[in-house]
C-alpha cells in the first residue's frame, strides 16, 4: 500500500522526502552563530524560554567562538568519517534566534555557508518576532537556487502556556509568521512540546487540527524533558508534582492518536527529542535511541492499520 506522500511508511516521513527531494542522502550540519533571544537579552523578557539549554544539543564541533565557515568544513569533515554516503548538506543554525540581527549580518553569516560548494541550502531555527518583510525578501531570493527552510518555535499553541514558558510572544505572531513566511513562497517548518505543565492530553490532541491548518512543510515534535541548567529545573526541583511526564509507552500511544490526527501534507521530521543523559535533570527513558522510538511507532501503525492523517478532515 502506498499512501499520498508517495511511499509505503504509513507517515510523511522526512528521509522519505529528501530522498524524493534531492535524489540522495542529504546531511544537516549544525552551525552555532552566536544568536541571542529576545527574551534573553531583555528586548522583552530574560532568562529565555524556561526549559532551554542549547548546550544539549550541539555537536563537539559546533561553537560560536569558531566562525561559520570553519564549522562548516569540520562539520562536513566529521560527518564524512560518520556518513559516508553523504555528499550534499544543508547549513542547520539551531541554537536561539537565528534571524534576530540586522539583515546586513544575517547576510554575512548565511553567505559563508553557502560559498562551500557542498552547502545545497540553509534550515534557520527562529521565533516568529524576529522576521520581518526585508528580511522575508532575502530568504526568498535565496531559496531560488537554494533550499531554504525557516522553522519556528511554536512549542505550544496556548497562550497561557507561551507566557508560562517565558516564550515572550503569542500563538497569533506565530501564525501570522508562517503565513507570510509561506507566502513568499519559502518553506517552513515548526517544533511542538508535548508535555509542558497544565496541558492536558486532550489539549495537547487539540493542537493537531490547528497545527494542520498552518502552511507547514515540516514538523518536529519534542516530549518535555527538564534540562540542567534552566529555569525549569529550579522549577521542577521545587515542585515536582506540578509536572506530569509520558512513560515512553504513554508517548508512544499519545504519539499515534496525535499522528492520525495530523494533515498528511506536513512531513514528520522528529517525533521525540534527544539529549545525552548528563543533561537531564528529569525523569527520562534510559539509553532507547530515537531510531529504536521510531521503530515501535511504525510498528503499531501497522499493527493497528492506522497512518497519519487517518482522521483528518481537511474542512475542520
Amino acid at each position: 500500500m502506498e499512501f499520498e506522500w508517495g511511499h509505503q511508511r504509513r507517515f510523511n516521513a522526512y528521509a522519505n522526502y529528501f530522498r524524493k527531494h534531492f535524489g540522495e542522502r542529504i546531511q544537516k550540519l549544525t552551525v552555532d552563530a552566536g544568536f541571542t533571544c529576545p527574551n534573553r537579552d531583555g528586548s522583552i523578557a530574560v532568562g529565555g524560554c524556561t526549559y532551554c539549554n542549547n548546550d544539549a544539543f550541539n555537536p563537539s564541533y559546533c561553537h560560536p567562538s569558531k566562525s561559520v565557515a570553519q564549522q562548516i568544513k569540520e562539520g562536513i569533515e566529521f560527518h564524512k568519517n560518520r556518513y559516508r554516503k553523504a555528499s550534499k548538506y544543508l547549513a542547520y543554525f539551531q541554537a536561539y534566534s537565528n534571524t534576530y540581527a540586522t539583515l546586513d549580518y544575517l547576510k554575512k553569516i548565511y553567505d559563508q555557508a553557502l560559498r562551500f560548494q557542498e552547502v545545497v541550502g540553509l534550515v534557520i531555527g527562529t521565533r516568529p518576532d524576529c522576521i520581518d518583510d526585508e528580511k522575508l525578501d532575502y530568504f526568498q531570493h535565496l531559496a531560488k537556487s537554494k533550499y531554504i527552510i525557516l522553522e519556528y518555535g511554536i512549542e505550544s499553541i496556548y497562550n497561557e502556556t507561551l507566557q508560562k514558558i517565558n516564550r515572550g510572544h503569542r500563538f497569533e505572531q506565530t501564525v501570522e509568521a508562517i503565513e507570510k513566511t509561506a507566502s513568499k513562497g519559502i518553506k517552513t517548518g515548526a517544533h511542538l512540546i508535548f508535555g509542558l505543565p497544565g496541558e492536558s492530553k486532550s489539549k495537547m490532541l487539540k493542537e493537531a487540527e490547528v497545527i494542520s491548518k498552518l502552511p507547514l512543510n515540516n514538523i518536529k515534535f519534542h516530549q518535555l524533558q527538564i534540562i540542567k541548567g534552566t529555569p525549569m529545573e529550579k522549577e521542577f526541583l521545587e515542585n515536582p508534582r506540578k509536572f506530569t511526564f509520558f512513560s515512553l509507552e504513554e508517548y508512544i500511544e499519545f504519539i499515534i492518536d496525535f499522528l492520525v490526527r495530523l494533515s498528511p501534507l506536513i512531513v514528520v521530521e522528529r517525533f521525540a527529542g534527544e539529549v545525552p543523559p548528563r543533561f537531564l535533570a528529569g525523569p527520562g527513558w534510559g539509553h532507547i535511541r530515537n531510531d529504536q522510538i521510531l521503530n515501535r511507532i511504525e510498528l503499531k501503525l501497522k499493527e493497528r492499520n492506522i497512518w497519519q492523517g487517518k482522521y483528518f478532515k481537511s474542512g475542520n
